[in-house]
């Protein structure tokens, strides 16, 4: 079974789910009590352990010292709580609307999710081929649907009682554009384009080897003068990336995979590099051919003021769902116990 890619929404819901999920030692014992209340309504030490599965490993991948996990994982057990607090909030208001998640809905968004991976890797993903990442990872099927729930239960909240509150202007739109300017002048934007051959899962010595004498097959044309853009368009698998020559355009360079950062930084502008071997986050292995275009170009606010007035749209979005939740925690009796 092929890797599945899964969008963002999910992605910390998934990841090392089977390392934290192993049965515990017939000697531990997980004493229950309650961290939350909220009106009248439990949060209980289980349920929060049961969310904190992606965040944990995330701390032990990051460092083994003992007293550094335990610090990092207080931190995260109280953003976790707060964010199910909001969260058990947001439920109270869809009652109170009489806002249902249906299992339609669900299996929608689920389709949704495998049509995205379709598109970012270029080859057919079926919601079977979802399912299977998700029990791959450990999670359970339920689970994965529980979050997908609350994700479109929120989305509906937002949509009703806050999106009302938010009109997003030009003025708007110009001071998200000059705030973009400001991250991407920190960041070292350039803009690279890549040719991205992805490499199947189950491929074996032999047929990795055919992939990498194609890679550097088309190098040997491009630095012959073949047009990249349409080596792009006939060997590249980034779907995304077909139309604009295999560049994404202006972002940072800590964006950027690794060793394709360390071959932008040793290239000059228009360079074809060597294939070099990319070893994805999902395990999944790709060969990347660049070619630097150097310093981005950053593009004048007309350009790309649809794309601010969004993001201003989303920034105005995040401000006022904050002020509501603080509006709505004024009027429910909480306590937190952690």
């Amino acid at each position: 079974m092929r890797a599945v890619k899964l969008p963002k929404l999910v992605l910390l819901a998934l990841v090392g789910a089977a390392l934290l999920g192993v049965a515990p030692r017939a000697n531990a014992t997980i004493v229950e009590r309650i961290v939350a209340v909220i009106g009248e309504r439990p949060i209980l030490w289980t349920d929060l352990l049961h969310r904190a599965v992606s965040a944990r490993i995330q701390i032990r991948m990051q460092t083994h010292d003992p007293n550094v996990v335990s610090v990092q994982e207080q931190e995260m057990y109280k953003e976790l709580l707060d964010n199910m607090i909001n969260e058990r909030l947001e439920e109270q208001q869809a009652d109170k609307a009489h806002i249902t998640v249906t299992p339609e809905e669900i299996d929608r968004g689920i389709a949704n999710i495998a049509a995205q991976a379709q598109q970012q890797q270029g080859r057919p993903v079926t919601v079977q081929d979802v399912l299977a990442e998700v029990r791959r990872t450990g999670l359970t099927e339920q689970d994965f649907r529980d979050q997908i729930r609350r994700e479109i239960l929120e989305g509906k909240l937002i949509e009703l009682r806050v999106r009302p509150r938010v009109h997003v202007t030009e003025q708007d739109a110009r001071a998200a554009y000059q705030h973009w300017l400001e991250e991407l002048k920190q960041q070292q934007p350039v803009d690279v384009r890549i040719l991205a051959m992805r490499v199947p899962p189950d491929a074996n010595g032999a047929a990795f080897n055919a992939r990498m004498a194609l890679a550097q097959q088309i190098v040997k044309w491009a630095r012959s003068g073949t047009d990249f853009c349409k080596l792009v368009d006939q060997y590249s698998d980034d779907q995304s990336t077909k139309a604009t020559c295999g560049s994404h355009g202006a972002q940072a360079t800590s964006a950027l995979l690794p060793p394709i950062q360390d071959a932008v930084r040793s290239m000059k502008p228009g360079e074809i590099s060597d294939p070099i071997p990319i070893q994805l986050p999902q395990g999944d292995q790709a060969i990347a051919i660049l070619m630097p275009l150097g310093q981005a170009r950053v593009p004048p606010f007309e350009d790309v003021k649809s794309q601010m007035m969004q993001r201003a749209m989303i920034e105005g979005l995040d401000r006022e769902r904050k002020q509501w939740l603080q509006e709505l925690r004024r009027n429910v009796y909480i306590n937190v116990r952690l």
